[in-house]
């Protein structure tokens, strides 16, 4: 082979052997990539599925700081002269609290927007005689009833006469708490109304005069119209509904469980009876 030849099978060779570590690198270099992929992929587990992984319970503990959301509702939940939250739901989540460790904080929220709270985490729970419906059911994880109630119409002592069945209240203008399961009554009979924050504001306008009747939890009739309370000249009359209350958490939030866990013992022990004395609601008690 004369030198010619030969410089140039040497060129060809040195030219194959970069070829093929080309090649290899490349090579190399997807198998990083396909892996870094995976890895990729692996990472993006859809966000719902680690919240749901998640315990409220700890959260909460780790926090420090059980957050009730609530509307001011006696019996259940109010204030007492001090200011202090008090009532039938309050003081058995303050027992709850007790039980996780932590500190309760009390949050008035508005009643049609709860499960938002919930979902937003400015609240932990709602606890403050919520009705057990689908609404609540499908949107929240819920505890076992704790309490039976009714929507009931109030209306001045000195017209209940004239309103003693579902018949006799057409034509006059109700007031609900927006989102209650009292304006679910007042949606159900066809009345016409008008929704405002609270059940206590309902009835601030029926004895002003500005609306004829509000539909209100039976609990809350026994505490607050009638002789004796800040509304003597108000009276309930027609029972519109039969039901249940129930407290509720996150969606797939382990703090249902806990709470039932805590309430069975309560219960069990005499203590939700004396609470529930305290504020006159021992008759409406579930039994557990």
């Amino acid at each position: 082979m004369n030198l010619t030849k030969k410089l140039t099978a040497l060129a060809l060779a040195a030219a194959m052997t970069l070829g093929l570590v080309g090649c290899g690198g490349a090579s190399s270099s997807s198998a990083v990539s396909s892996d870094a992929a995976s890895t990729s992929a692996a990472d993006s587990t859809p966000a719902s599925d680690s919240t749901a992984a998640e315990s409220d319970v700890e959260y909460i503990k780790d926090k420090g700081t059980l957050v009730v959301g609530i509307t001011d509702f006696a019996p259940m939940d109010y204030k007492d002269d001090a200011g202090e939250w008090i009532g039938f739901d309050a003081d058995l989540a303050k027992l709850v609290a007790e039980d996780l460790g932590v500190d309760v904080e009390f949050i008035e929220i508005e009643w049609s927007n709860k499960i938002l709270e919930l979902e937003n985490k400015s609240v932990d729970v709602i606890w403050n005689g919520m009705t057990l419906n689908d609404e609540t059911r499908n949107g929240m994880e819920v505890t076992a009833p704790y309490c039976h109630n009714s929507q009931v119409v109030v209306v001045p002592a000195d017209k209940a006469d004239q309103y003693q069945d579902v018949e006799s209240l057409a034509g006059l203008l109700f007031v609900v708490e927006a989102g209650s399961a009292g304006e679910d009554m007042a949606v159900e009979n066809g009345f016409e109304y008008n929704s405002v924050e609270s059940q206590a504001a309902a009835l601030m306008e029926v004895a002003a005069g500005t609306s004829d009747a509000c539909i209100i939890d039976l609990l809350m009739a026994g505490a607050m119209i009638g002789e004796g309370t800040d509304y003597p000249d108000l009276t309930n009359t027609v029972s519109l509904s039969d039901e249940e209350y129930g407290i509720g958490c996150r969606k797939g939030s382990d703090l249902a469980a806990y709470i039932d866990g805590v309430l069975d013992g309560l219960y069990a022990d005499g203590t939700m009876e004396e609470i529930a004395t305290t504020y006159g609601v021992q008759m409406a008690l579930a039994e557990r």
